[in-house]
């Protein structure tokens, strides 16, 4: 088919971090591609803004690791080709009750995978980080080299930027309305709230905290993915001490497991500020955002005063940022063909539950594979499919304790 400027190989709809990274795979592969978005490009009301994402390779479930180790080496591709750095390395430290099945399974996916890594009792966590993060004594802390910072506006502007210097398209404030099968040429056409409409062979929806009501509109399938709205706190260092907690240092990215799971990043952002937050936070409707208040920060303050020495101000956080999460039942993420009359014309991503951003190199890849292959290389989709909420409501069974606090 001779192209216009409305007919594309493939459409991606939401260009957040999976819809820019999926844009950039297509378009390096040569493919006509067109990436859409309902809001500015580099806006703050959905999942990808802000300053600051951890990345790290341990995980209790046993099928993130792999996607995230391919992701690190994809990241620091992607950065060489746009000449400026999104990924800062740091180690990564997860800490939590000895028995906390979470971290147990950490640890068996570590040995499991060969993932190098050191388990260290309080004694050797103090020794190690010189006295800059402490335990209780019925804890144990595993220590990996494979950790750091991403900045996540940055990332985001890095994959639109390389997906248009490989010809793709790019259009923002275009929200889509609907996306309805062609019947007479195949493929799909996109239809956007101007009125306007653009026909792709295949379409990728990677709309974030819009999935569910997107999805709902186009072919009456109610994914369970809930937004959720989240506070990022920065906490102050106290002065004389801020190059200890900087990254660069030997600070680690952090992960702490039990009630609440709460994380936090080296200094990085803002100059003598250290970011603290717990996971998790306040359902909502993305249309209808509360804007805070946030979660109450009274276990954040006690788990900064038990970790840190009394180097970190534990009196309340002195900035906060707002954040959507996109949550599934089994926080697990959804990487599926919508199926129905589409078939495999239309493959969604999304239901990435406050965890997905490190991976967005990865699952970009495989939205790719999926919308010009049919299928993903290297990787098992099983545990991403949308059919696991029709077999059991609440997605796959996991031996262990939920990671993010509804409130």
């Amino acid at each position: 088919m001779e192209y216009s400027s409305h007919h594309f190989d493939v459409i991606v709809v939401g260009a957040g971090i999976m819809g820019s990274s999926t844009a950039y795979q297509l378009a390096k592969r040569g493919q006509r591609t067109l990436l859409l978005e309902q809001f500015d490009f580099l806006h703050h009301r959905g999942s990808s803004h802000g300053e600051s994402r951890t990345i790290r390779a341990t995980y209790p479930e046993d099928y993130y690791s792999d996607m995230v180790m391919e992701s690190s080496q994809s990241w620091e591709q992607a950065q060489s080709e746009i000449g400026y750095k999104v990924y800062f390395k740091a180690q990564q430290f997860d800490m939590g009750p000895s028995d906390n099945k979470s971290l147990q399974s950490v640890i068996s996916n570590c040995e499991r995978k060969s993932l190098p890594h050191q388990v260290l009792d309080g004694q050797q966590v103090a020794d190690r980080f010189s006295g800059r993060i402490n335990i209780p004594e019925s804890w144990i802390g595993v220590l990996t080299e494979v950790g750091g910072v991403i900045k996540p506006t940055k990332a985001v502007s890095m994959f639109q930027a390389l997906a248009f210097q490989k010809g793709a398209v790019l259009r923002d404030n275009m929200e889509v309305k609907n996306i309805v099968k062609d019947e007479a040429r195949g493929g799909v056409n996109v239809v956007v709230a101007n009125g306007e409409e653009y026909w792709g062979k295949k379409c990728v929806v990677t709309a974030g905290a819009w999935m569910s009501k997107l999805v709902k509109t186009v072919s009456g399938l109610e994914l369970p993915i809930q937004a959720l709205e989240t506070s990022v706190c920065y906490w102050r260092i106290k002065e004389g001490h801020e190059a200890k907690f900087a990254i660069g240092s030997d600070f680690p990215t952090l992960a702490s497991y039990g009630e609440p799971y709460i994380y936090g990043t080296p200094s990085l952002e803002f100059p003598g500020l250290i970011k603290i937050a717990v996971h998790g936070g306040y359902t909502c409707d993305p249309d209808k955002r509360p804007w805070g208040p946030g979660i109450p920060s009274d276990s954040m303050k006690e788990w900064i005063e038990g970790r840190f020495s009394g180097l970190v101000d534990y009196g309340g956080p002195v900035a906060t940022q707002l954040c959507m999460y996109s949550m599934t039942p089994d926080g697990d993420f959804v990487i599926d063909f919508l199926g129905g009359e589409f078939g495999k014309d239309v493959v969604v991503g999304g239901g990435f539950s406050g965890h997905g951003f490190k991976m967005a190199p990865v699952v970009g890849r495989i939205l790719a594979d999926l919308a010009l292959s049919g299928e993903a290389k290297g990787v098992d989709l099983k545990h991403f499919r949308i059919q696991r909420f029709q077999e059991n409501p609440k997605g796959n069974v996991k031996d262990y304790e939920d990671q993010v606090t509804l409130i």
